[in-house]
């Protein structure tokens, strides 16, 4: 079924920034200055921590092209003598084979996102994959459970990208095998962001689905994630984990024609609202946490034929347009101008009714 437009929120990619921090030390003095993202910059990003699983902003992408070309060169069999880059021998140091590998396949999944690119997230999964011959859950078990989480997310970009199930699916093995090593106990930071994962994962896969097994799946992962997050050290994710699960609620609702799952989910929009705008997070995100609360509120109004809350909606899209109209997306925008009408046209025709 087409379900509601609704915006989801993606919290930065730990592991990413890690890659890329690990590999600065390959490129010479003025390839690394490239690293740092210009600060000039007085325009607000309106789709940061939008635009998918590899969201970082501490380094500049503008080196990713050139991570990739040194660390697959370090990586290769033949002699890098001629260059500054040292090779990187499988058979003399495994392990730090194995890492580059990893490194290279979130760069090179980074790049994925950016371009929409299927072979670049293939590559990336290939590279995981052979980190994984190498890292071994019982010799190297917390580098074997981080390969797994980037196995799973570098699959879970590419199935959103391609919207079809096997990467999903891939995706789940990955995640369910790192949650093997990473446990709530013991890891409880990779646990709640390997759960978010989870929630994300579920979510889009059940898009793909008849039925409702995978949405609810998710509501349990997101729940779990929770369970581990706070406002005060987890701002960001907090706000995603609650504007995410309100996501699959309302999803779900709107398959199952409850309207008691859309409340559930208004209410979990409000959450995300709430800790976004206490944590003073990017203005844009809480802006989007409104929009999705109101798309849910006007389809709750649909399902219920509440005129009086139509018209209200109806007055809320208009405010959002007109306050936040520099904080929304081209397409959030276009959206809100069609709800507000929706919502406008179910006003007048239940009065019409009357």
């Amino acid at each position: 079924m087409k379900f509601s437009t609704t915006y989801l929120i993606y919290p930065e990619n730990r592991s990413l920034q890690r890659a890329i921090a690990n590999s600065l030390g390959v490129l010479t003095s003025e390839e690394a200055a490239a690293a740092v993202p210009d600060s000039k910059i007085a325009v607000a990003d309106n789709f940061l921590y939008t635009r998918g699983n590899y969201e970082q902003r501490r380094y500049s992408s503008k080196i990713f092209e050139t991570l990739v070309e040194v660390l697959e060169l370090s990586l290769s069999e033949t002699s890098a003598a001629a260059t500054h880059v040292k090779n990187i021998s499988r058979k003399q140091e495994p392990l730090a084979w194995a890492e580059t590998q990893n490194n290279l396949g979130n760069i090179l999944a980074a790049m994925g996102q950016q371009r929409r690119d299927v072979e670049l997230f293939e590559r990336a999964i290939q590279c995981f994959t052979y980190a994984l011959e190498e890292f071994k859950q019982e010799s190297t078990p917390l580098k074997w459970a981080a390969t797994q989480f980037n196995l799973g997310t570098a699959n879970q970009a590419l199935g959103r990208l391609l919207e079809t199930t096997k990467p999903f699916k891939n995706a789940v093995d990955a995640y369910t095998n790192a949650l093997m090593v990473w446990t709530k106990n013991g890891a409880p930071e990779d646990w709640m962001f390997t759960m978010h994962q989870l929630g994300d994962t579920f979510h889009a896969f059940g898009k793909l689905l008849k039925g409702n097994r995978q949405f609810q799946k998710s509501i349990v992962a997101y729940k779990n994630a929770l369970a581990v997050l706070d406002a005060d050290n987890y701002a960001l994710e907090l706000t995603a984990a609650h504007n995410n699960r309100a996501v699959v609620l309302h999803h779900l609702g709107e398959s199952e024609g409850n309207p008691e799952r859309l409340e559930e989910a208004i209410r979990s929009y409000e959450k995300a609202l709430a800790v976004s705008m206490e944590q003073q997070l990017p203005i844009h995100l809480a802006v989007l946490c409104r929009v999705n609360k109101a798309t849910a509120q006007s389809l709750f109004a649909e399902l219920t034929k509440d005129t009086r809350l139509s018209d209200e909606l109806a007055d809320e899209f208009e405010v959002i347009i007109e306050c936040f109209s520099h904080a929304l997306q081209p397409l959030c925008l276009r959206h809100c101008k069609e709800q507000m009408d929706k919502a406008k046209s179910l006003a007048l025709a239940s009065s019409a009714s009357h």
